[in-house]
């Protein structure tokens, strides 16, 4: 979906009759000086709503008020902002989010929005500004008949009298990377296909200076990839193994890689998975998508360091020569797998992903996104993605980053005695742990097979952050783009 046009404006500057102005309240301070000032009459009404207690001023609480004395807007928006002092770069994200989806509500496509009466606006909450109202004002339309011609918002003022144009552009910037990684989610298995993301992947190279190589089905023999070789068996739709190379910094610039899985449709293959819930299945693609997702905001800000990204993408099908519980597999890397589930493929078709990028690249650090296990949602719920990690300094750094960007993780451990439970009598390796143990750590512990020696690597499990069945202020039901504005807080502090 197209992002809207989102602007800075000094107050002196903002045009009359405007959709709506939107400001905010803190429910301990109530309404601020010199809004009483420029708005005795609105405030009296905003001061009996407040009295009356339909207006509590509560955290993303929204109330719309109109004035005929005002040339700025004869439509006001107020939005709570709870305390003061619980007040931080985080609420204004889920605040803007909350302005954004009352807009749409009203059927504007544009509106004014101040800093909760504030003239100066730091440049990390003007990025987290612009991020809410993007994430907020987030629809998916794509395969829905609409009842009208509302086309949603199309441009947006922030106001303010500091300098905060680029905070503003970087945080749409990253906010086009979650909106490809939520698309891509939400696109049915049926158009979102292997052939589609590497399709998605060209066209980003394309706008960023990237070079892409796709590798086919018949490709995958000749260079060992026998993990996606192996799930791709039971499907006819063509696999795609994807490889993307920005090439932004010098020769001395950190190289960073990604890897993501992007299974497209997971029917579980012969171990075949229960039929309530497998519509949900077309978002296992969703680590695939998180990596497109970031080299799609690459592509807009080309940041100076270099980042190697990999997605290998197929289904998983139960068709005449898909692969059986017993076979055994052989990664890149050489690395025999045991299979006793074949449910367990997203490790699979990873594991050539993370042998390959850390045999042909040099990385300073290495992230994999996956929805790898549903024993990731039953530790953490759908609040932070799971991490596991060879290196702590690394695992420090994304812990680090995650706070700062509220894309959030939580570690969970991997320590050598885990490598155990994946021991195979027949093979290297089998690709699953413990009946019922430590699903999520096993996966980690599996997938650690197949990282290089010496290249600091953190695995990311999104299968519960990665997309909502209820929503929350700037994230939807559905494909949230966990991943992306946590990886583009790792690139700024790398750039630094």
């Amino acid at each position: 979906m197209p992002l809207f046009n989102l602007s800075a404006m000094k107050y002196s500057e903002l045009p009359k009759g405007q959709s709506a102005y939107i400001f905010g309240i803190f429910s301990d301070i109530g309404i601020p000086a010199d809004f009483k000032t420029a708005h005795p009459n609105l405030s009296k009404q905003i001061t009996l709503a407040l009295e009356n207690g339909e207006f509590k001023a509560k955290s993303n609480q929204s109330m719309v008020f109109y004035t005929a004395d005002c040339e700025t807007s004869k439509r006001y928006i107020a939005l709570g902002l709870g305390e003061s002092e619980k007040y931080d770069s985080d609420m204004l994200r889920q605040v803007a989010a909350t302005a954004a989806k009352r807009v749409i509500e009203l059927k504007l496509t544009s509106f004014a929005i101040e800093y909760m009466g504030e003239t100066l606006l730091a440049p990390d909450d003007a990025q987290a500004l612009a991020e809410g109202l993007v994430m907020g004002g987030y629809r998916f339309l794509n395969y829905k008949k609409s009842d009208d011609d509302y086309a949603g918002i199309e441009e947006a003022i922030v106001l303010g009298d500091a300098d905060i144009a680029d905070a503003i552009a970087y945080g749409m910037n990253i906010s086009t990377g979650v909106v490809v990684a939520r698309d891509l989610g939400n696109h049915p298995s049926n158009i979102a296909t292997p052939t589609y993301l590497a399709d998605t992947a060209e066209a980003i190279a394309k706008k960023g200076g990237m070079k892409t190589t796709i590798y086919e089905r018949e490709d995958f023999e000749k260079l060992g990839f026998g993990g996606i070789q192996g799930v791709a068996q039971g499907s006819d739709v063509p696999p795609k193994f994807i490889i993307m190379e920005y090439m932004g910094g010098d020769k001395d610039a950190k190289t960073l890689g990604l890897v993501g899985k992007g299974l497209t449709f997971d029917s579980g293959g012969i171990s075949i998975k229960p039929s309530a819930g497998m519509d949900e299945m077309k978002f296992d693609m969703l680590g695939g998508a998180a990596v497109l997702g970031i080299m799609a905001a690459v592509a807009e800000i080309k940041p100076n360091l270099n980042i190697i990204a990999v997605v290998p993408a197929t289904e998983n099908m139960n068709g005449g020569e898909a692969y059986k519980p017993g076979d055994i597999l052989t990664a890149y890397n050489g690395k025999t797998i045991e299979i006793l589930n074949t449910d367990a493929e997203g490790r699979l078709i990873l594991a050539d992903g993370l042998s390959y990028i850390t045999d042909k690249y040099e990385l300073d650090g290495l992230v994999d996104f996956a929805t790898l296990t549903g024993a990731v949602v039953v530790a953490l719920g759908h609040r932070y993605s799971g991490m596991m990690t060879n290196d702590q300094d690394f695992a420090d750094e994304i812990i680090c980053v995650g706070k700062r960007s509220q894309d959030r993780v939580w570690q969970m451990p991997l320590d050598d005695e885990y490598a155990e439970d994946i021991k195979s009598k027949i093979a290297d390796i089998k690709n699953t742990g413990a009946a019922r143990e430590a699903g999520t750590i096993a996966a980690g512990a599996f997938l650690r097979e197949f990282v290089k020696e010496g290249t600091p690597w953190c695995h990311v499990d999104i299968a519960g952050s990665g997309w909502l069945k209820k929503g929350r202020p700037y994230h939807p039901e559905g494909p949230t783009g966990a991943g992306v504005r946590l990886i583009m807080e790792l690139i700024r502090s790398w750039e630094k």
